[in-house]
């Protein structure tokens, strides 16, 4: 649960994204997106394709500046790059010629931090993700699941208070996504930090997050919806899909989501000529 008596972790206020295309032309993509992610709570955002979940991502980063509105951070207007944050990719973000150990521990030896504690540290996190014996693996050495545990580690060692995911289990197969959900939650569980996780997947958005925010298709896209779920923690995803509450929340999400799925989708085919 979210511990109100704490500044706000990430908060959006009618905030505009507008890029410029050919000529003088503008693309809206997000449109006076207003979301709060409070302290200690985790928040899925999920919609259509090119919907732009990534980019309101990538503007809690501070890595876009919207066009209006406004971004703070801990009630603290955001200038830059967000600094509080860890963001973890889709795509994998390790160094292919450094050893499981060494792509954690450079998170910790980039701040200035003792080579010898940098390692020791980074051994700790690989063994909290369950890979204590692989430090010595390269990432091609690696499955694709043990990659995202390294990466997992690589953005938990240095502490954010706030963690941004990008569809981070996307490239997974179901399998490895729900043991890779449950490790989530639990090195979520230990110290909650703010979370605001993007996923195309409703049901894995329902089964880890506290709250779920859906996106209308683009352009031009906004928030039209925000649903809290009731379900327990500690939750088990393989286990909390077969709850009751957990189905009937999907199927109201699903009965706004699925419309602009298919406007989405209709969009797409239009624009590839197909059809």
């Amino acid at each position: 649960m979210a511990d109100t008596a704490q500044p706000t972790a990430i908060a959006l206020e009618d905030a505009t994204v507008a890029f410029r295309v050919a000529g003088d032309r503008v693309y809206t993509a997000v449109e006076q997106a207003s979301l709060s992610v409070a302290h200690g709570e985790f928040v899925a955002i999920v919609g259509p394709t090119g919907c732009g979940k990534s980019t309101l991502l990538n503007v809690a980063a501070g890595l876009l500046k919207p066009a209006s509105g406004s971004v703070n951070i801990f009630d603290q207007p955001l200038a830059g790059l967000n600094r509080d944050a860890g963001y973890l990719f889709q795509a994998d973000a390790l160094f292919p010629w450094k050893t499981a150990l060494d792509n954690v521990a450079i998170g910790l030896e980039i701040k200035g931090a003792p080579r010898e504690q940098a390692l020791q540290r980074a051994q700790g996190w690989l063994k909290s993700v369950g890979l204590g014996a692989f430090g010595n693996r390269y990432p091609h050495m690696l499955s694709g699941g043990q990659r995202k545990r390294v990466g997992l580690a690589q953005v938990l060692i240095r502490d954010p208070k706030i963690l941004l995911m990008d569809e981070p289990f996307g490239p997974l197969d179901a399998q490895t996504r729900q043991i890779m959900g449950n490790l989530l939650l639990e090195l979520w569980n230990a110290d909650r930090k703010a979370v605001l996780f993007v996923t195309h997947d409703l049901e894995e958005a329902i089964a880890l997050a506290d709250r779920v925010v859906i996106m209308s298709a683009g352009p031009s896209a906004r928030i039209i919806g925000d649903w809290r779920v009731k379900l327990p923690r500690p939750r088990d995803i393989s286990e909390v899909r077969m709850e009751k509450d957990f189905h009937e929340l999907h199927r109201e999400i699903w009965g706004v989501l699925k419309d602009e799925v298919m406007k989405g989708y209709v969009q797409s085919t239009q624009a590839a000529g197909v059809g």
